[in-house]
Formats: C-alpha cells, structure tokens, sequence
C-alpha cells in the first residue's frame, strides 16, 4: 500500500471543518504544565544497550499496580492471569496484526470467535453475542445507538451511576445524531429511582451492574418498567468477574448488556488494549454492531464456521452499516476464551467468591477507621467509602506507603464537588491479608 502523506492544504481543510485554528489547539485539554516545549532529553545516538538503560531509568518512575498495593478499579480491575494465556495466544497461529476471516483459511480463528460469543452469551445471560467491540464503554455507545434503531425513539436516559466516561462516550457519539441525553446526577448512596423518568418517548435506560460506586441492585423493576413504555433496558458491567457470582442481566430483564472484558484473560496493560462484550436478545440480532460468527455445515457435512453477519461499513453500504467504529479486538478475544476456558463455570464461580471475600474482609477493615463511612452495603467487589475529607490527597498520602487506595470521587466526577470526599475502593484475588492490613494502618495514619 503506498504511504499518502498529508499535505498543509489537507490539514488546513481538515482543521476548518472541526473548527480548530491550530494541530497544537487539538491538545488544549493536556495541562500547560505536563506539555514539552523543547524535545525530550535523549542523546541523539547511542547504543541499542545504552538507549534500553536509559528507558528502563524512566519507566522506574512510574508506580505502577504490580509494584504497589493495588486498590483501584473504577472499571479496570488487577487480575491474576496464568501463563499459560499468554503462551497460548503468542502461537504464530494465533498472533497476527490483524485477524483474518476467510472461512477458508481462518477455521481456528472463527471457531474461537463463536466459543468467545458464546461465553459471553452465557455470562451475560442473553441469547446472542457478537464478537466483539473495543470495550466498554464504545460498546455501551453502540448499544445506546442500537436502541434508538430498534425503537426509532430518540430519548436516552443514563443512570447517574453509570461510570462517567461510559456517559462521555454515549454523549459524544450521541451528537451526531438527533438525541434527546438525559444523565442523572450521580447518587453515591445508591438510591436512585429511575422508573418515573421512564416514559413513551423513552427509547432506552442504560445502567451499570453493579454501578460505579460498587452497588448490587435488582434491576427488574427498571425492565418491567421500560418493558411497559417499549423502551429497551441496557446494562453495563464493568468487571466481568462479577457475573460469576451475581444474577446475569438478562435473568432481571435487560435486552441489551454491554461489558469490558479486561478482567479476564487481559492485564492492566497501562489503559489498552481492552475488550468490549456485547450481547442481546435473538429478535434484535440484525440490528447489533460488528459481527458474528455462526457454526454451519459444509456440502460434504463437516462442521465449520462462518461469518454469519457482518453489518459493518467494510461490508455492506456505509449508509446501512450499524457501526463504523467495531473492531473484532481479536487477541484479547482470544486470551478471554483461552482464560475462562481454563477457569471453567465452576472456577469462574470460585474466583468471584474470592473476589467477594477480599472486598468484605477489606471494607470491613476500613469501616471501623475513624472518619471513615461506607456507603455501599450490598457489593461485589468493590465499594465507596465516604472519607471525613477530600479523597485526593489521601490517595496521594497513601502512595508514599506503598499503598494505591482507591479512586477519588473527584476524579470520577470532576464538576461534581459532592463527590470529593468519596474513595472508590476495589479488591481481588491479587490483594494479600498483608496488603489489606496495610492499607487499614496506612488509611489510619493518615486520616489521624
């Protein structure tokens, strides 16, 4: 393929039409203070040993999860992976830069595919699933927009629990179309009524199970309710490792649930690559984003797989296409379904107890500290506590005792200065009884 660079009357144009005065405008979000104004201080020739010290030397500033005790989720979770995921997707078979769909060639890869849709299809409790999407919360944009076509209604309604950068990327996608957004405020004690917004305008409620600040809640009534306007239930779940412990979405009503799938099979990886879940109800198969893989027959009887839809702009006519932003995230398909393959149904429904049991051991830990409130009653694995002052220095007082304690609530919620003393506090099978006792004396010393 040639290489087509741009030229200064393309970035010209292009900057005109998003209304840009400048490429350096594109960046005004980053802080002035974390901006270079001179080029990074590297030797401009040096050795291949020499270059590998000096990176090293600057990657050991970072804290990153695995050196610390890690508390934090908020929608990415520190999980432990075998080896033998990893071993198992680095097969040249498997490991391409691309993943290849010609029946004819790619049989493993499409099989994989069909046993990860159907995971996922028994995870979620729903009857078809696709495979697959980025992650999270681009799947829960595309579900939103997968309501307003089956509903042909354009009022979407967001829980105010919904993680806020899932709510972001609905409202982005969201203003390219006629779109009537209605986001709750977030209600950090969990006792948001969604059901009187519900109306016959109403094209889908989109909420997070658990939600963002830990809570378990029946999402029944919020189905029968949307059921009853002929609105669509949708549900986002942000650690996968919950559903082998909690009731699955589509048990309680939802017709579409979307999910990140980072949990299991692929690490922090410092933000991404992740793995979007997507799945729904059988009547709106052709009315879902990306692909699916289905399992056939040949001529001469053999079982086979095939790309069965495939409703993308590559495809079909971009004007018909469901979605112009899937991707199939193949390798992080692969090391889920090689992972919960491993886990197996009754693994999966042990590692979640394990998570559970961490999360109870900590919250109960961190309770009786003084100036310290749990909000959350009913979690998995991962609570809100209400701290006696702003959260975020107290993050910033723990690091210095090794400790990664949470996400502040202001973090989460930037504009919303009730949140401020709120800490989001997540546990795993990864976190020690040391590392909890170290957080509580730490937490402690802290808050003294």
């Amino acid at each position: 393929m040639r290489y087509l660079p741009l030229t200064p009357n393309d970035r010209r144009d292009m900057l005109a039409v998003i209304g840009a005065p400048s490429v350096d405008d594109l960046f005004r979000d980053v802080p002035a203070a974390a901006v270079l104004d001179r080029p990074v201080d590297l030797a401009l020739h040096a050795g291949e040993l020499e270059v590998e010290r000096t990176i090293a030397a600057m990657a050991a500033k970072n804290r990153h999860s695995g050196a610390l005790a890690s508390f934090l989720g908020a929608g990415a979770y520190r999980h432990h992976i075998p080896a033998s995921v990893d071993h198992l997707i680095q097969r040249s078979e498997f490991l391409t830069s691309y993943t290849p769909y010609q029946p004819e060639i790619a049989q493993g890869t499409l099989q994989y595919l069909f046993e990860f849709q159907t995971q996922v299809a028994l995870l979620t409790g729903m009857e078809v699933a696709n495979a697959s999407m980025y992650d999270g919360s681009t799947a829960c944009a595309e579900a939103v927009e997968m309501a307003r076509r089956v509903t042909g209604r354009k009022r979407i309604i967001l829980s105010g629990n919904l993680h806020p950068q899932y709510a972001e990327v609905v409202e982005t996608l969201a203003r390219l179309h006629d779109t009537d957004l209605v986001l709750n405020a977030p209600a950090p004690a969990g006792d948001e009524d969604l059901v009187p917004a519900i109306d016959k305008a109403t094209a889908c409620v989109v909420v997070q199970y658990p939600d963002v600040f830990g809570h378990v809640r029946d999402l029944a009534p919020i189905a029968q309710a949307a059921q009853a306007a002929g609105a669509l239930l949708i549900v986002a779940v942000t650690e996968v490792v919950a559903l082998g412990a909690l009731i699955p979405p589509g048990a309680m009503g939802a017709d579409i649930v979307v999910g990140e799938g980072q949990s299991i099979g692929v690490g922090l990886n410092y933000g991404g690559p992740y793995l979007g879940l997507f799945a729904a109800r059988a009547k709106f198969v052709r009315q879902m984003p990306g692909r699916l893989c289905g399992e056939t027959l040949d001529a001469e009887g053999k079982r086979g797989y095939v790309l069965t839809l495939s409703t993308r702009e590559q495809h079909i006519r971009r004007e018909k296409a469901t979605s112009n932003i899937c991707t199939n995230s193949g390798l992080c398909s692969l090391a889920f379904t090689i992972h919960l393959s491993l886990l197996g149904e009754a693994g999966l429904t042990r590692l979640a107890a394990l998570n559970h049991a961490r999360a109870v051991q900590l919250a109960e830990k961190l309770e009786g500290i003084k100036g310290v409130t749990l909000l959350t009653q009913g979690f998995f694995n991962e609570f809100t506590l209400k701290l006696d002052r702003d959260a975020a220095p107290v993050v910033e007082a723990l690091v210095e005792a090794g400790v990664l304690g949470g996400v502040p609530g202001g973090r989460l919620f930037p504009l919303r200065h009730d949140c401020d003393d709120l800490l989001v506090v997540a546990a795993t099978e990864t976190n020690t009884d040391e590392e909890i006792d170290r957080f509580a004396a730490a937490l402690t010393k802290v808050l003294a």
